[in-house]
């Protein structure tokens, strides 16, 4: 019998445990700022930037919009990134992916100060991940290790399947299962007997962006499945990259799409964001 990796409930224990930890800043004088930069009109952007905020609200983050028309220009957005990176109220800065085709996304990621990166996709940042000297994690493989944690597993000498190898989940997911001892394999489009592959693993983190692409026939009886997926099925609903209802009759412990992974991704960017504020304060 399968359990569920509840993402809300996890998210909402860090959430909680950084309230208390915000409140003692604003005690010592330290009043955290998060600057969040959205430009155009992607609507699921919006709800992202939205639940951001939401989180900040209940947290005690002071959050910081701006909302910037489709039309900005990459000179424009730099200076305003460059801006923030000087003002000692704004501790972390974070840029909204998807940019309009006409800004170089790279540009931008790398112009962000590296001890005000909370999503961790400056270099400086992906580098320490690297070695293992980190000051902040990615916010969604992060989240991935809380849930893995919560499954009680001790990933030493456990194999580990990551499949998709984006810079911002796969890479680095892989970086965090090797730090806590793992044996890892990175799967991609050219891998060769992906279901084989897959079917040896204890823990299978899938984020490949394809609705219901894995099922029970890539997984190994009793396996951990966490489904980083977050993709519309035939009928418009909501699903991961996981098919669940096949998955479920193998895996142990499993996250469900949405309530998963996805308010474990907010709940990091929080810890970022204070992470940031107490280094900074410090300085």
């Amino acid at each position: 019998m399968y359990q569920i990796l509840d993402g809300k409930k996890v998210s909402q224990r860090v959430k909680d445990e950084l309230k208390e930890t915000v409140a003692s800043l604003k005690m010592k004088g330290t009043d955290p700022g998060l600057a969040v930069i959205i430009v155009g009109n992607d609507s699921a952007s919006r709800v992202y930037v939205n639940n951001k905020k939401k989180a900040c609200e209940y947290i005690g983050i002071r959050s910081e919009e701006y909302a910037l028309p489709e039309e900005t220009t990459q000179e424009e957005l730099l200076n305003l990134v460059y801006e923030l990176n000087n003002r000692k109220d704004i501790h972390g800065i974070l840029c909204q992916l998807p940019l309009p085709k006409h800004i170089n996304e790279e540009t931008i990621l790398n112009s962000i100060d590296p001890a005000k990166d909370v999503d961790a996709f400056h270099p400086v940042n992906v580098g320490k991940i690297m070695i293992g000297d980190f000051d902040f994690l990615p916010c969604t493989p992060a989240g991935v290790m809380d849930l893995i944690a919560e499954s009680g597993i001790d990933l030493t000498g456990k194999e580990c399947v990551v499949v998709g190898r984006s810079n911002i989940v796969g890479k680095p997911q892989a970086m965090l299962l090797l730090h806590k001892n793992a044996t890892v394999t990175i799967c991609h489009s050219k891998t060769k007997d992906l279901k084989e592959v897959c079917k040896r693993a204890d823990v299978l983190v899938v984020a490949v962006g394809r609705a219901k692409m894995i099922n029970a026939d890539y997984i190994k009886e009793g396996a951990v499945v966490i489904d980083v997926g977050m993709d519309r099925d035939e009928n418009g609903k909501l699903c991961g990259d996981v098919d669940f209802d096949s998955a479920c009759t193998k895996a142990s412990y499993i996250t469900p799409v949405p309530g998963g992974v996805g308010p474990m991704t907010i709940a990091t960017l929080m810890r970022n964001a204070v992470t940031a504020a107490i280094k900074q304060s410090a300085q």
